[in-house]
């Protein structure tokens, strides 16, 4: 399992990632602000990948 984090899109992450893998990133193009305000906004948030690290160590349990 593994989780790929990226202030950019997830295009190219797949092959990284594989079918089980997770990603937390921006998933449209073309924003542009601070960028705290730019990772709240997507979604880029320590919570976000701690979310999802153990939904996807979850995975693995069942």
């Amino acid at each position: 399992m593994k989780v790929a984090v990226e202030a950019g899109v997830k295009m190219g992450w797949e092959h990284f990632i594989g079918d089980r893998g997770g990603f937390v990133g921006m998933s449209s193009f073309g924003a542009s602000g601070p960028y705290q305000d730019l990772y709240n906004h997507f979604g880029i948030t320590p919570q976000a990948v701690a979310d999802l690290a153990r939904a996807k160590l979850a995975e693995l349990e069942d």
